[in-house]
């Protein structure tokens, strides 16, 4: 039996990949297409599982609404604003992976793999990865219980059992932070060794799963434009990897509702550091201000000048009376220093900086 171990290719799908990819993230028409008009046998429209996303949606907005994190002085009243994005980009990629799972069902052929993987990094494999040019490793097969220097642990492992095709697949919601370092050819690495000993660990640790070709994808969430050559694959391009038209469109409704949501629950979270509230309006106001401060600790200006005697100012929209301290009316007179007024000193030396400045 002949391993072939490459990089996803439209060689690898059996897919007319010649033609450009017709899913373009846009949101598709739910009515059914010809089959002459259409690329795979296949077909999903986000209406088909729309169901089965809201509650992955309801879910990972849930597991990011839970986060506890611990104060951090630097970060101060925004930690948790700082928390919450940090839980999105993690909640992101399960929601992808959670998702691609559902999308796989559409093609009976396949089983996705998605619990327990942890592949070994066999010795043999990395080192024939990292000497070689891994489009001359076409052939070789190695024993998936050889000695290993540790593991790696694939999003999903997708196996198209009519094809006995297998693809390693790595989800990234974003490879714009991949750009310049070279933690995306240490991935590829990884990912090409672990390409090398997939089929003997199918064979063993899944039900005798059968496959003579295994192909490694990076899959951008973002979309950027493909490289299918060294692996890289935007999310739009996933029908070709399921074989499955309308796919792609559905992860894109998908992370656009996903996004709203995310939105929604920034502003809501930044305005509650900020203390930003909304204001109601009454009827009788023809325009009035959304939002006003939330009072804090300390007494804002305002504060301080309904305690003290001060200039009347007119009245507030609540009814109560503003009074304006004499000193916001003229700089000669003030209140006394009980606080750092904010004025600039008389004098600044600007310069290079040199040694405690000397003159």
């Amino acid at each position: 039996m002949t391993i072939t171990t490459t990089t996803a290719s439209a060689a690898n799908t059996g897919a007319a990949m010649s033609a450009p990819s017709r899913a373009s993230g846009r949101r598709v028409d739910a009515r059914l297409e010809p089959p002459a008009l259409r690329r795979h046998p296949h077909l999903v429209r986000y209406s088909h599982v729309e169901a089965d996303f809201n509650v992955l949606i309801d879910k990972a907005i849930a597991a990011i609404n839970d986060g506890e994190p611990v104060e951090d002085e630097i970060l101060g009243r925004y930690i948790n604003l700082a928390s919450m994005v940090r839980a999105v980009s993690f909640r992101e990629g399960k929601l992808l992976e959670q998702a691609f799972e559902r999308l796989s069902k559409q093609n009976p052929d396949l089983v996705v793999l998605v619990q327990s993987l942890k592949l070994p990094l066999v010795k043999t494999a990395v080192e024939a990865v990292t000497g070689n040019d891994w489009t001359h490793l076409d052939g070789v097969r190695l024993d998936s219980e050889a000695p290993a220097k540790g593991y790696y642990t694939p999003d999903v492992i997708l196996v198209n059992r009519a094809r006995h095709l297998a693809f390693i697949l790595d989800l990234k919601r974003s490879l714009a932070s991949y750009g310049d370092t070279t933690r995306l050819e240490e991935l590829k690495l990884k990912m090409l060794a672990s390409a090398m000993i997939l089929p003997d660990w199918l064979y063993k640790n899944h039900k005798r799963l059968m496959v003579d070709n295994v192909g490694v994808a990076i899959v951008d969430g973002a979309s950027r434009p493909s490289d299918h050559a060294s692996g890289v694959w935007a999310l739009n391009d996933i029908d070709d990897l399921l074989e499955i038209d309308g796919a792609a469109a559905c992860m894109a409704e998908l992370r656009v509702r996903f996004g709203r949501r995310v939105q929604t629950l920034l502003e809501d979270e930044a305005r509650r550091a900020l203390g930003v509230i909304d204001r109601p309006i009454a009827p009788s106001e023809a325009v009035a201000p959304r939002f006003r401060l939330r009072q804090g600790d300390r007494q804002s200006t305002l504060g301080v000048a309904r305690a003290r005697q001060g200039t009347r100012g007119g009245l507030a929209p609540d009814g109560s009376e503003i009074l304006i301290p004499d000193d916001l009316l003229g700089e000669a007179e003030g209140l006394a220093d009980e606080e750092d007024d904010g004025r600039p000193a008389a004098r600044i030396r600007v310069g290079f900086a040199r040694r405690l400045l000397a003159a």
